[in-house]
């Protein structure tokens, strides 16, 4: 009897699954087998391949060959490389990335959302954000709309009124501000 190290595939139409098996060579592709000892997955990134390197080394030790397809994976794996004692016995498997579980991840956005502060929701409301952009730039008078509150005749008539009890009459004063200046646009400038 002829043994084989082939692959058994399983999976869906387009999403093939295979099981390194230890199979007769006059057997079906997915006919029963004698021993499973790995499997290999091409779908993910980087290609999934866990391989029973003992007992793979086992089989080939008692003459079981690999087909072209598992001679390539074992290539990878470094296992062929250690059956015929060749140099680059570590392989080149790459490793999958460490998948984080979903509980944990989950348990650590709950954690992260506690730490945040409750000071109600999230988004202001309309009217509470205008009132915030308010405060936040208020309203610069210019000198001429000061001057126009409060005219200069109503300041001396309240400065002319008899005091009482020795209460001195308050003159407001004029508040200084910045005067804005702004440029004329380029407009404007080209044509004069």
């Amino acid at each position: 009897m002829s043994v084989k190290i082939k692959l058994m595939r399983l999976g869906k139409i387009r999403t093939p699954h295979y099981r390194i098996v230890i199979a007769d060579s006059r057997s079906a592709r997915n006919s029963k087998a004698i021993e499973e000892v790995g499997r290999y997955s091409p779908a993910s990134e980087p290609s999934l391949i866990e391989v029973n390197s003992e007992r793979i080394q086992y089989w080939m030790g008692v003459g079981a060959q690999p087909t072209e397809a598992v001679t390539a994976l074992l290539k990878i794996t470094g296992d062929y490389q250690k059956a015929h004692d060749l140099p680059g016995k570590e392989g080149t498997l790459k490793s999958l990335p460490v998948r984080i579980d979903k509980r944990v991840a989950y348990e650590a956005a709950v954690k992260e959302a506690m730490n945040e502060p409750a000071d109600g929701a999230t988004t202001l409301k309309k009217k509470a954000a205008e009132k915030l952009a308010a405060k936040a730039a208020p309203i610069v008078e210019t000198p001429a709309e000061v001057a126009a509150e409060t005219p200069v005749a109503e300041a001396v008539a309240e400065a002319s009124e008899p005091e009482t009890q020795n209460a001195e009459a308050v003159v407001p004063a004029p508040v200084v501000t910045e005067e804005v200046v702004s440029e004329a646009p380029a407009e404007e400038k080209a044509a004069e």
